[in-house]
């Protein structure tokens, strides 16, 4: 099968273990711009978050944001946006502070982001693997208004993070609440989802979803993988994701199993010598 679209997730997929692209898939990634194929970056992280991920490797091209719940097309504009609205957001703001004080809370919305704190170490670490910055602020009405906001991501230890989204998502059964690692769990309106992004793009682009292919590593990325044609968990992907997608790749993250693997299934072995 070579794909008419691709979709990756890039956290644990396409970045690399310290979160970063890695420059020896660059070829890879032109020589699929050339062959006129979309290549969709499908991750929890802000447009900001992608933007510099996109420049390291030449590209530019559609995105889908926040796991889902902002989707721009590949000039940046808003093709999808499901939002918390503004007064729930402030609820949920304020229950976040109030009952679970031990987590750094971050508010995003389009393409603000804001904390508390900027100088906790939590935030600054998350900025440096992004390379996007917050605004320190508790004004949420004031940032983001009447347009309410598309994520809120709880930052903590590992048991904290468990707890808050058994927690989260019991007081809040209307909402999508999922880790999208040991130290981080997404709060989003519940019916975003990744794979609700990739169908928004597959109908963008004119392409049916199972000429699609996806990568992806973390439970977050289960139902994109069952929403296309041909599914790759990563070598180091989760058990649960191995299971559920329809192939495994060969090579891990940080040995650019995405490109390889593309290169793989378009045919181009020249590629494939490192």
């Amino acid at each position: 099968m070579q794909p008419k679209i691709v979709f990756t997730d890039v956290d644990g997929t396409f970045a690399d273990k310290g979160h970063q692209p890695l420059p020896s898939d660059v070829p890879t990634v032109a020589r699929l711009m050339q062959a006129g194929v979309p290549l969709c970056l499908v991750s929890a992280r802000s447009p900001e978050g992608l933007y510099p991920f996109q420049r390291t490797l030449g590209f530019t091209g559609p995105l889908v944001c926040y796991s889902g719940a902002y989707v721009l097309d590949e000039q940046g504009r808003e093709l999808a946006s499901k939002v918390i609205p503004a007064q729930d957001a402030t609820d949920i703001y304020a229950y976040l502070h109030r009952e679970l004080p031990e987590l750094c809370v971050n508010t995003y919305g389009f393409h603000d982001w804001i904390c508390d704190d900027r100088s906790d170490p939590r935030v600054r670490r998350e900025e440096g693997l992004v390379h996007a910055q917050a605004r320190e602020t508790d004004d949420l009405m004031g940032v983001f208004g009447g347009r309410g906001v598309h994520k809120f991501l709880l930052m903590g230890e590992p048991a904290q993070i468990a707890a808050a989204e058994q927690t989260v998502g019991a007081r809040y059964p209307q909402l999508n609440v999922v880790r999208s690692s040991e130290i981080l769990c997404e709060i989003m309106d519940g019916t975003a989802s990744k794979s609700a992004g990739v169908d928004c793009l597959c109908r963008h682009y004119g392409v049916s979803s199972a000429d699609a292919v996806a990568f992806g590593d973390g439970y977050n990325d289960l139902d994109m993988l069952g929403a296309v044609g041909r599914s790759y968990a990563m070598a180091n992907g989760v058990d649960a994701v191995k299971a559920a997608a329809t192939d495994v790749t060969r090579w891990t993250n940080d040995e650019s199993g995405v490109a390889r693997t593309v290169a793989e299934l378009f045919g181009w072995t020249d590629l494939l010598v490192r």
